[in-house]
């Protein structure tokens, strides 16, 4: 399965402007990748849970996973 996601400005907010090192001219970039059926389905039930979007769940998930590997 393809995941499209693009970063909105409000998600963009969640992160702070020093946690990115090389900041693009865009705060939004356009990311494909291809996730596991079953962990789009348990990121689509969470989004749904928690009234978020698939987008910002993924956004959570990345930054906190880079966050914790210092």
């Amino acid at each position: 399965m393809i995941l499209w996601t693009k970063i909105t400005p409000r998600e963009m907010d969640i992160m702070s402007s020093d946690t990115l090192v090389n900041e693009c001219a865009d705060p939004t970039q356009p990311l494909t990748i291809e996730l596991p059926c079953a962990l789009v389905e348990r990121a689509q039930k969470y989004s749904e849970k928690s009234d978020t979007s698939l987008t910002h769940v993924v956004i959570e998930a990345l930054d906190t996973f880079l966050r914790s590997q210092k």
